[in-house]
């Protein structure tokens, strides 16, 4: 076996394949149809990359699929940043895709999505620079054989893009690491005289948001570095229910999960719940309501829905029911055990115990709720 069909083979049974192996196919007919100009060492142009991240159909009948709902102006201006010598970064509340697109971009970009920094509060600086091999080190001295270049700085060498996720979640002294190589496009290598420069086609992709506790904040000269572009929440209760069967439609088939449609009703009715609470009032307007301390964000309700399908698939007949997103509701929704089941406890008396058609959805809650 090649190596090419062993990466393959490896891509096939990887529980959530990295962007460019899952979707290799569009990426592919889309580099076959994509006749406009392309920048340097760019795979797509930028209008396949946004028809990538938005999906569409080609001129030979290749469906694109959608990987991002919402305004095609904000794709449109990140794809455009990323064109540019301005590094992009994509802010908004938790849930609201940014890893998501922040992953797809670098896969229509450059191929590979994932020359990644993981942001924590233990991120230490060598993960942005580079770190040195110390055995080489102790053996032979500083020298760029003993150097281990971070993924920034082989996407500065390889004209590729790099993406640093969680930003505010790194210390600050190490973010202001970022800053020279925004700037000037080089990262010093003081202890071997020298510098890495940036080739063209190089560029950076951070994401954040200030919802989390323990955010550092960026300081302003790092912020000055960037193109920022706010991801939404999504703009209506149809988006959002696409977004939710898309993503656990995707899921699900990794794990051999009844598809996600025959379960849309309960999609949209946890939706639906998340809306209402997250928004503090319900969609009819007419009742206000307290808001739980847990976002409540899309990707969680990605997350009770999955789990909701694993427990019909195990332990039911198949199909998502009432029974499977009660416990995984109240998982997301009392966060804090005093303050967030009273909120809890308010919404399904006032609300889900007199909505037509919901009671057996009202007495899967009070059940798990007891």
């Amino acid at each position: 076996m090649t190596v090419s069909a062993t990466t393959a083979a490896v891509a096939n049974e990887a529980l959530r394949p990295h962007a460019e192996d899952a979707f290799a196919d569009e990426l592919k007919a889309l580099a076959a149809a994509d006749d406009r100009p392309r920048p340097v060492r760019w795979k797509l142009s930028p209008w396949a990359v946004s028809t990538y991240l938005l999906g569409g159909t080609l001129s030979d009948g290749t469906v694109i699929t959608p990987k991002y709902v919402g305004p095609r102006r904000l794709v449109e201006v990140a794809v455009t940043t990323l064109a540019t010598d301005r590094a992009l970064l994509l802010l908004g509340v938790p849930g609201t895709a940014k890893t998501w697109v922040s992953e797809h971009l670098a896969a229509a970009v450059s191929g590979d999505s994932t020359l990644l920094v993981q942001g924590t509060a233990g991120t230490p600086e060598e993960a942005v620079r580079y770190g040195w091999n110390y055995a080489q080190l102790l053996a032979h001295g500083p020298s760029r054989d003993a150097l281990v270049p971070s993924p920034v700085m082989r996407a500065m060498s390889e004209g590729m893009t790099a993406r640093v996720e969680e930003l505010t979640r790194i210390p600050a002294d190490v973010q202001d690491a970022l800053i020279t190589i925004l700037s000037e496009k080089t990262l010093p290598v003081p202890e071997l005289g020298q510098e890495v420069q940036a080739v063209r086609g190089f560029n950076l992709i951070a994401t954040a948001n200030d919802r989390d506790r323990g955010v550092n904040e960026l300081s302003s000269a790092l912020r000055r570095r960037f193109n920022t572009v706010v991801l939404p929440l999504p703009a209506t209760p149809d988006d959002e229910v696409d977004i939710v069967s898309r993503r656990v439609d995707q899921i699900g088939s990794s794990l051999d999960l009844p598809a996600a449609p025959d379960g849309l009703a309960e999609i949209r009715r946890v939706v639906t719940v998340f809306r209402e609470l997250r928004n503090g009032i319900t969609t009819d307007g007419r009742t206000k309501l307290k808001s739980p301390s847990g976002t409540l964000s899309t990707a969680e309700a990605i997350s009770v829905v999955t789990n909701g399908l694993a427990l019909a698939a195990h332990f039911g007949d198949g199909v998502l029911r009432p029974g499977d997103v009660a416990a995984g509701i109240l998982g997301a929704v009392v966060r804090d055990p005093a303050a967030d089941r009273v909120v809890w406890q308010e919404y399904l008396e006032t609300v889900v115990r007199e909505r037509d058609g919901w009671k057996d959805f009202y007495r899967a809650c009070r059940e798990v709720s007891a």
